[in-house]
């Protein structure tokens, strides 16, 4: 059975692993390669799997894929981890989503900003999380990236929905973060969600659980970023500046140099380890062969951790 919203609030403690959605040459879906990466990742002691979102390029999805990728994770992963499924894009397509994906067995929904081409006002940003929301009774994260940017009174009026557990930032602004939090206080469960290169920063707020993408080549290392920031211990930190030094920062650097990147990058990297990433749909472009190389030189450093 699906977990209640206060079950997966929960459970959520330690690191979110978001897979990527692997495609073929001809980028079409690969299911198969789906699946096979969630064998690998199950195995490791993830806190909860959140498919076809950010880095599982739900932008360029059909719902049709979508639902399918969704599908396809609640049975690979058959209630070993809680499964979330990211929905998006319109207010109707976003509850839409949001049903389907209930019915398709999700413990829970992560919410993206809806498309608009600007800034659209806290009112229709509040109707638009509300409606999405009372879509679906699973346990709904609102995740805050792009222009979804609120301020501390919002995300309390946001606090309001009955069924909103957690509040994913990706904005990487530990200063507003930190009065959200104080505002809103324990309510909501807190995540960082702006890259495993913020952990540091996040979990000296108090923040116990963070989203990974590194978690698709190695959930080794997620994990002990996460041990190694909870402990809070001179040692530990020691351990943990070496870890970001060597291995995350140079890795995020590269992430950084083409919108689109963190998923591209992150692709590359499963293929070189002998996982499934495949290639990137537009808008978002393949990494140049020259990169794939540096890539490759700088994943040395990793084999510990594959």
């Amino acid at each position: 059975m699906p977990l209640t919203p206060s079950q997966l609030r929960s459970r959520l403690g330690g690191v979110i692993a978001f897979p990527v959605t692997p495609f073929d040459k001809n980028l079409r879906l690969n299911l198969t390669g789906l699946r096979q990466n969630l064998r690998r990742l199950v195995k490791h002691d993830v806190c909860a799997i959140v498919v076809g979102a950010g880095t599982g390029e739900l932008h360029s999805l059909s719902t049709d894929e979508h639902l399918a990728v969704v599908k396809a994770t609640v049975a690979e992963v058959a209630g070993r981890r809680p499964v979330l499924a990211g929905v998006g894009f319109s207010p109707q397509t976003a509850k839409d989503m949001a049903r389907a994906c209930t019915a398709a067995g999700v413990d829970g929904i992560l919410i993206f900003p809806p498309y608009y081409p600007g800034d659209a006002n806290d009112e229709g940003m509040f109707a638009y999380y509300r409606d999405t929301a009372a879509a679906t009774k699973r346990g709904v994260i609102i995740y805050s990236r792009d222009h979804a940017n609120f301020s501390p009174a919002a995300v309390e009026r946001l606090a309001t929905i009955p069924n909103l557990i957690a509040f994913k930032d990706g904005q990487g602004d530990i200063r507003r973060f930190q009065q959200i939090m104080a505002r809103v206080g324990t309510r909501l469960h807190w995540i960082g969600g702006a890259g495993d290169d913020c952990v540091p920063a996040y979990y000296s707020t108090g923040i116990r659980t963070y989203t990974s993408s590194i978690a698709n080549v190695a959930p080794k290392l997620s994990l002990r970023l996460h041990e190694l920031a909870s402990a809070r211990t001179p040692e530990a930190d020691s351990e943990l500046a070496k870890l970001m030094r060597e291995l995350v920062v140079p890795l995020y650097a590269m992430r950084s140099r083409r919108k689109g990147y963190e998923v591209s990058v992150m692709k590359t990297q499963m293929d070189l380890s002998g996982q499934i990433g495949g290639r990137v749909r537009p808008p978002l472009n393949d990494i140049k062969p020259d990169e794939e190389i540096e890539l490759r030189a700088l994943m040395k450093a990793w084999k510990p951790w594959l």
